[in-house]
């Protein structure tokens, strides 16, 4: 398991994600951070770039962050 500090921007006109100097992981998403729906596109959208299941990913702390930490099973 790897564990990674993400910046979330949510309201971002692309998706995309960008690897920080310090090992972190910026992330634009194009959801608005209600109900939940950005933390799901997060997870959608790190399972897709990391080609695991959705379920292995799992948000540690920071839900209702922009600053979250996300363990990934690598």
């Amino acid at each position: 398991m790897k564990t990674f500090t993400v910046k979330v921007k949510p309201n971002s006109k692309q998706q995309s994600i960008e690897h920080q100097p310090d090992g972190s992981l910026k992330v634009h998403l194009k959801s608005p951070p209600v109900d939940g729906k950005a933390n799901q596109e997060l997870i959608v959208l790190l399972a897709k770039k990391f080609k695991v299941p959705k379920s292995a990913i799992a948000i540690k702390s920071g839900f209702s962050s922009r600053n979250k930490l996300v363990e990934v099973p690598i």
